[in-house]
C-alpha cells in the first residue's frame, strides 16, 4: 500500500485515520505545567514555535486566549474561550497583560513510533489540517492528543509533550 503523500491530510480524514489506534493505543495525561495566558482582540497572527521549529499558525478571533507554555521554548497558541474555560483555572496575575493557570484538561495520546506511523500508512514528517484550518506538522517521536470528547486531534511535540504532560494515574 502506498503512503498518504504529502498533501495536508483534512482533519476529518486525519481523525479517520488516527481514531482507532488512539482509542485502543493511546493513554490518557493530564496537563501538568502552568501556562499564562490572556485575551486577544481578534485578528493577531500567532505562529506556534516548539523546540524543533515552527509547528503551525493561527489568527485569532475575539476573545480567544493566546496561551504561553512554561515551556524552555515558550511556545504559544490560540485556545477559544469556551475551550479555554473548560480547561484552565485561574490562579494569578503575572504582568504584561498575561495571568497564570493551572490546567484541569487531559488528553489521549499516542506516540508517532515508525510502527505506528507504518499502520497509519504515513511518512514522516507529514502536515495535517489543525483543528483551526491551517496547516500542521508532525514527525516521529511527536504524540497525536485528542480530548476526552474525541473533537478533534492534535500535535504535541516530543519535547515540549515531556515537559508539559504526565502519565494521569
Amino acid at each position: 500500500m502506498e503512503k498518504e503523500k504529502t498533501q495536508i491530510l483534512k482533519q476529518s480524514r486525519l481523525m479517520e485515520l488516527v481514531m482507532p489506534f488512539l482509542e485502543a493505543e493511546g493513554i490518557i495525561f493530564q496537563k501538568q505545567k502552568h501556562i499564562l495566558a490572556k485575551v486577544m482582540e481578534g485578528g493577531e497572527r500567532i505562529e506556534t514555535i516548539t523546540g524543533d521549529g515552527k509547528e503551525t499558525i493561527n489568527t485569532a478571533e475575539e476573545g480567544d486566549f493566546l496561551v504561553k507554555n512554561m515551556t524552555e521554548a515558550g511556545e504559544m497558541y490560540l485556545v477559544s474561550a469556551r475551550k479555554f474555560e473548560a480547561r484552565y483555572t485561574y490562579l494569578q496575575d503575572a504582568g504584561e497583560g498575561f495571568s497564570e493557570y493551572r490546567s484541569t484538561g487531559k488528553v489521549i495520546a499516542l506516540e508517532l513510533t515508525p510502527e505506528i506511523l507504518d499502520k497509519l500508512n504515513l511518512s514522516s514528517p507529514f502536515h495535517f489540517e489543525a483543528p483551526w484550518g491551517e496547516r500542521m506538522i508532525a514527525k516521529d517521536g511527536d504524540f497525536l492528543a485528542m480530548p476526552p470528547d474525541k473533537s478533534e486531534v492534535y500535535r504535541i511535540a516530543r519535547v515540549e509533550f515531556f515537559e508539559t504532560y504526565a502519565l494521569l494515574t
